[in-house]
Order: structure tokens, then sequence, then C-alpha cells
């Protein structure tokens, strides 16, 4: 076995379920843009999200998106994923239960896809791929 190869193999791979964030500025039109990303590692006990707002691609959707309160809404998200005081009761849960409440289909303004998984090595790096592929 060459040094590459015994490297890879001390690669741990988790696994994980993530969901795009989507804001839609009038559910009724069903048009989307993807404004960030929860990812859930168990294994890891990591939960984080990451946002990104285009307020040029959000206003070709709806000239009169009210971008202050899309970013309270993705604020929030944050909040509950780092378990701050202010998020309330879904903050002060487990993260299982913290992304559950965070992937749950709405029908407002800011919605989360559908939940997909995955394996990776470093959950902290994965987010910011999803990131970078999906929402950037």
């Amino acid at each position: 076995m060459s040094a590459t190869t015994s490297a890879k193999a001390a690669v741990r791979l988790l696994g994980y379920d993530c969901v795009v964030l989507r804001a839609v500025p009038r559910p009724e039109r069903g048009e989307q843009v993807n404004v960030g990303a929860v990812l859930y590692c168990q294994e890891a006990d990591f939960l984080g999200a990451a946002v990104y707002l285009d307020p040029a691609r959000l206003r070709a959707l709806d000239p009169d998106v009210d971008l202050e309160l899309l970013s309270a809404a993705l604020d929030g998200i944050r909040d509950v994923c780092a378990g701050a005081p202010c998020a309330g009761e879904a903050g002060a849960a487990n993260l299982r239960n913290r992304f559950g409440w965070l992937s749950a289909p709405r029908s407002t303004v800011l919605q989360p896809g559908p939940i997909h998984g995955g394996l990776t090595a470093d959950p902290g790096a994965e987010l910011e791929r999803l990131m970078n592929r999906m929402v950037r």
C-alpha cells in the first residue's frame, strides 16, 4: 500500500444532511433564489448555516422585496443553529431537532429545499463548498 493510499484510508467520512435555503419573494409565482444552506452532521456534533443575499437577483424577481426582513429571517436561522438564547425553544433543542425545525417545509418568503445527504470529512468545509456550488 502506498503512502497516498494509506493517507486516503485514514480519512473518516461522516454522513450529513443539508438543505438549501430559498428566498421566494412572491410565493404565488413560485420563483426562487438560493440564499443559504444548513448542514447537520450528527457524528461531528455540527449544525451550521451560511447565507448570501444577492439584492440584484432578488429584485429581479420582485422589485419590492423586503431585504431587511429576509436578512432578519436568515439571522434567525443562524441563531437557531448556534443555540443562541434569542432563538427560544428552537435554539434550546438538541441539534437534530434544530435541524428538523429548520428543514421543515414552509409557505413563507424563506423556504428550505428538500433534505439531501452526503459524506464529508469536514462539515464546515462542506457547508462552504455547498454555498459555492448552490448559492453564490
